[in-house]
């Protein structure tokens, strides 16, 4: 997965599934952090929940996450502010251990 960091802040593309049965990060897919979300593609809901997902896993304020690219699309380019490309490496860290203890 691509990650740049620049200026104190880090972007990384997203693959979402909207209208999923729970909310999740499920690791990596295409090289980009594959999201699971329950908000329907429509009014922008999805996108509204996949930055206050984003903003509460790697805790910082939902100003900090700005989608930048792919508005309408279901891959997208996201930059946060005041995060460190190790913390969005912890969230595939987190997502391949919760896949793994649910194969278990």
């Amino acid at each position: 997965m691509e990650i740049a960091a620049r200026d104190g802040s880090v972007s990384f593309c997203v693959q979402l599934q909207p209208r999923a049965s729970r909310d999740a990060i499920e690791g990596e897919h295409a090289g980009a952090l594959k999201i699971r979300l329950t908000a329907p593609p429509v009014d922008d809901r999805a996108n509204e929940a996949l930055v206050r997902l984003l903003a509460e896993r790697l805790n910082v304020p939902l100003a900090a996450v700005r989608i930048v690219g792919g508005d309408k699309s279901r891959r997208k380019r996201v930059i946060v502010a005041g995060v460190r490309p190790e913390q969005v490496l912890a969230l595939l860290s987190a997502a391949k251990r919760s896949a793994k203890t649910a194969k278990d």
